[in-house]
């Protein structure tokens, strides 16, 4: 029998770290990141990484390990991921993943080949010569004309992995949602079952976000910031890139307001969370709960809580 495994998703700031806490002191469970910007060690604040007493004495893996100076993919989280899992089913517990980054989830239950479409350094070092002189946006918006599931997945501003996708439709005319789904074709390691938090009423969760930035800067963003700045850890690599951190380089740099570069966060943020919903509605796999009522205000998290551990209980 495959081990099972449960999936708590959604945008950001939709309540996925309390829910996954509940459920995992219910079901004897540990937690493991999915979260591509709270796998990076020291970016706390910016990424709302869940502190010791918000785990509440729950075990969490492979949040903070990651050096933020350096890029680290999908096949990387796939490989370590995979191997924490049958580590934590081995001593009975249930693995459950908590996070908003689809193709990190996706990348734990694919048993084929991650990329395989080959690379080409010719179509690669044209697409470097574009993205100098065309810029971040115009790529990623060639990507959502071709391939709107990548994109919608991608954040703009990573260019690795725009270029990536791009090439991949360039080389074979099928886009790499689609190499993706193929290589879902095969049969998983893991038996998954997903929940998904969901907003009736989008200016519920766009009002959350806000929020959540407004204490992101109150509890020393900006420190944070500063401090990772000044060990070289946001020149380059896949830190520089997260939302809340890029803006606020801006910001010490001198570039921008405090004020512009946090009405900035907000708008990456609401944008991103966009984004998160249109990935994982394109999985039928995960079981929506509604996080608000009809209308449109928060349900008690007790409710909350109580459908989503009915549902897995049936799973089990």
């Amino acid at each position: 029998m495959k081990p099972k495994i449960l999936a708590v998703v959604g945008p950001t700031a939709s309540g996925k770290t309390a829910l996954s806490i509940a459920l995992a002191k219910a079901l004897d469970g540990e937690i493991l990141c999915c979260d591509s910007m709270q796998i990076y060690d020291g970016m706390d604040i910016g990424t709302a990484k869940p502190t010791p007493e918000e785990q509440d004495g729950v075990p969490h893996h492979l949040f903070g390990f990651a050096d933020p100076a350096k890029e680290f993919n999908c096949a990387d989280y796939a490989t370590i991921a995979k191997n924490k899992v049958r580590e934590i089913a081995a001593r009975g517990k249930l693995p459950i993943f908590c996070g908003g980054t689809g193709l990190y989830l996706d990348a734990v239950l694919r048993s084929g080949d991650f990329s395989p479409c080959p690379a080409d350094e010719a179509c690669r070092q044209a697409l470097k010569e574009r993205l100098a002189t065309e810029g971040a946006e115009a790529l990623h918006r060639e990507l959502a004309a071709c391939d709107p599931v990548s994109a919608a997945a991608i954040h703009p501003n990573n260019t690795v992995r725009v270029m990536r996708a791009l090439e991949i439709y360039q080389l074979s005319g099928i886009p790499k949602s689609e190499w993706d789904r193929r290589s879902q074709a095969y049969e998983p390691e893991f038996d998954l079952i997903a929940i998904g938090l969901h907003y009736n009423d989008r200016a519920l969760l766009e009002n959350r976000i806000d929020r959540r930035v407004d204490i992101m800067l109150a509890e020393g963003l900006e420190g944070e910031v500063r401090r990772l700045l000044d060990a070289g850890k946001l020149t380059a690599g896949g830190g520089a890139k997260a939302i809340g951190y890029k803006e606020m380089l801006d910001y010490v740099a001198g570039v921008e307001t405090l004020a512009d570069a946090t009405e900035k966060i907000k708008l990456a943020t609401r944008q991103y969370s966009k984004r998160q919903m249109t990935w994982f509605r394109s999985h039928g796999n995960v079981r929506w709960i509604h996080a608000d009522d009809a209308d449109g205000r928060m349900r008690p998290f007790a409710e909350i809580y109580r459908e989503a551990l009915a549902y897995i209980n049936e799973k089990l």
